[in-house]
Formats: structure tokens, sequence, C-alpha cells
């Protein structure tokens, strides 16, 4: 069974933050890329610029678990200052301490059925 976990959180961007969010963004890319135990940190943004996706990839849930502490201490404040999350997918098979942070976003989980990642 794959130690993969992924997830994919969808934000409104709350009205006039769409630059903030757009400068934090890349902000967040830049360092979530140096972290070793991110395999991809994809964004896309609905055509009236309302909505964000974020689709976040960890080889495991030490990646993840990783990721989400430099979130917590770097960025999180500026982003729910730019956006409201209105849900958020895990896939996979997060650890239990995972799972606890991700809850506080009202995590809706989805265990591994089968397939394959390349």
């Amino acid at each position: 069974m794959s130690e993969l976990v992924s997830w994919n959180l969808r934000v409104s961007i709350r009205q006039d933050q769409l630059e903030a969010f757009r400068t934090l963004m890349q902000e967040m890319v830049t360092s979530t890329e140096a972290e070793s135990g991110t395999l991809g940190y994809e964004l896309f943004i609905s055509s009236d610029d309302t909505e964000c996706h974020i689709h976040e990839r960890y080889a495991n849930s030490a990646g993840a678990l990783a990721h989400l502490g430099h979130f917590g201490s770097r960025f999180a404040e500026r982003f729910l200052g730019c956006v409201e999350p209105t849900s958020i997918l895990v896939y996979g098979e997060p650890s239990d301490e995972v799972r606890t942070i991700l809850d506080g976003f009202g995590a809706i989980y989805f265990g591994t059925l089968g397939g394959f990642s390349r």
C-alpha cells in the first residue's frame, strides 16, 4: 500500500485580497518546493478570481506533517486573512497527527482503494 498522502483544499478569496493572496502564494510555493517530502503543490484559480483549489501531494505523513508545521508557523495567519477555506478532501492514509491538524479545516477522508501513481 502506498504511503502517499494528498489533499485538495478549496478556498474562497476574500474581497479585496486577491493581490495579497497571489503574493502570498508565490512565497508559499517557493518555500514548499524546498521541502523534501513534498511531491506536488499546485494552485488553480477560477475564471472570476474568487475561488482557488490547492492540490498538495506528499510522499508520506511525515512529509505532510513537516509541511503543516512550516505552514502553521510561517503562513497560516496571513493565509486565513486572504481566504476562507470551504472544503478539504484528503486522499490516502494520513497519520493520526496529520488528521488532527486537517480536522481543524473540516477534512473529509478518502482511503486508498486501488490504482497507481507515477
